[in-house]
């Protein structure tokens, strides 16, 4: 059975005098909760300002899982073969990094790149779950920037070193926001470069959807609350330098702002 209709909310996850806490963020309110993000959560009736607390990561994942090879126009750009099944990777938990804080410089040499995601955020423990059935294992969507030092993928020509060009610290910043109530067949990405558009393009283009993302790579392991499946990126992705702001933009979720260096 396909989920029903879920409401329309934002979750954020946030520090308040060295307190972490949770809530859905309602214009520039931030109304706490407590319990389970994911299950059943209860208000506490406190209510904070925005601008009065710190954003982290909107989740806690025990993965986040990125996409390869999974948008048409970028596939065929680069003459890409058509996968058969979904191509990933992991990123690492050193790589998370929450809303408006800085992407480090690597210490080694090579062009370090943006790519904005959308990033699909399970509700619930799902293994071997039918294509029919995905969408009630997802709580929502959020925004996510997938960086990459371009010259270490293939730089051995006997090992292609996805996960080290794509963990070093900091590598991963998602946010500002889990999304729920969203159709993903209608978002669009848009990512900006010092506030120059970069990247502007469609889900609907994805190769495998995001019912077929969550059903295929449960059968691999299980997904927990809170993982991140990031369902890869489209064309336009570009190289930042130190100073740079990369803000990737998803309607209905908001806006993922970090700078470079």
């Amino acid at each position: 059975m396909q989920q029903q209709a879920q409401q329309q909310q934002r979750w954020v996850r946030f520090e308040h005098g060295g307190e972490t806490g949770f809530g859905t963020l309602e214009g520039d309110a931030v109304h706490e909760h407590r319990g389970n993000m994911f299950d059943r959560p209860e208000p506490t009736g406190r209510v904070f300002v925005l601008s009065g607390v710190r954003l982290l990561t909107p989740t806690e994942p025990t993965k986040v899982i990125a996409l390869w090879n999974n948008f048409h126009a970028l596939g065929e750009k680069l003459n890409l073969a058509v996968p058969a099944e979904p191509l990933y990777l992991l990123k690492s938990p050193n790589s998370y990094l929450a809303p408006g804080a800085d992407i480090r410089k690597p210490l080694c040499d090579g062009k370090v790149v943006f790519e904005g995601e959308l990033g699909i955020v399970i509700g619930k423990t799902c293994t071997a779950v039918p294509e029919a059935e995905a969408l009630g294992h997802v709580f929502g969507y959020t925004c996510a920037n997938d960086v990459t030092v371009a010259d270490i993928l293939n730089r051995d020509a006997s090992f292609a070193q996805w996960v080290r060009a794509k963990g070093f610290d900091t590598f991963c910043p998602m946010g500002p926001v889990v999304a729920t109530g969203l159709d993903p067949a209608t978002l669009t990405v848009t990512t900006l470069l010092n506030g120059e558009v970069r990247q502007n393009y469609p889900i609907s283009d994805m190769r495998f959807s995001v019912q077929q993302l969550v059903s295929l790579i449960s059968l691999d392991m299980t997904l927990y609350p809170g993982d991140v499946i990031l369902c890869g990126t489209s064309i336009g992705v570009g190289s930042m330098k130190p100073g740079s702001l990369v803000e990737v933009e998803i309607g209905g979720i908001g806006r993922l702002g970090n700078r470079f260096g």
